[in-house]
């Protein structure tokens, strides 16, 4: 597995996760449920630390696409930039949502302004990644053709 592999791989947790936790938190806010919005909040988390390796991985992904014809470099870079627009937004989410998870820790129920914050931003933070992963659907994907490299960054 290289770079491409891993990047390509990774990348699905923290757009899928975000919008599953968004959905998971709508529900509980609706069904007024403690147990669905403390679910909702550790998908976020999750999805916060799963983008890590994702955003970790982009860059070594791009060395290897150096030399590849049909791959746009205008493309990659607007990858990039929306990735890390979208990478500061889930890590905010995620450290919101754990602020949520310690308050209900408490014994105390969240507020609802809280949590209608959380959703908000989820929302925000979901449609960022998709675009950021539209970008980088557009990118071709020949690069894990190639043979795997020794370390991620060469």
């Amino acid at each position: 597995m290289n770079a491409a592999h891993l990047h390509l791989l990774t990348t699905h947790v923290p757009v899928l996760g975000t919008l599953f936790g968004w959905l998971l938190l709508a529900w509980g806010l609706l069904r007024r449920s403690n147990e669905l919005k403390k679910t909702g909040f550790g998908v976020f988390v999750l999805a916060a630390v799963a983008a890590v390796p994702a955003y970790l991985s982009g860059s070594p992904a791009q060395e290897l696409l150096k030399g590849i014809s049909g791959v746009v470099p205008e493309t990659i870079e607007q990858h990039e930039e929306l990735a890390q627009v979208a990478f500061t937004g889930i890590l905010i989410l995620g450290a919101a949502a754990l602020a949520c998870l310690i308050w209900l820790r408490r014994g105390k129920p969240v507020p609802r302004w809280c949590a209608l914050g959380a959703l908000a931003l989820g929302l925000l933070v979901a449609v960022v990644l998709g675009w950021a992963a539209n970008l980088g659907g557009k990118v071709r994907h020949a690069e894990i053709l190639r043979a795997p490299s020794a370390g991620y960054g060469r």
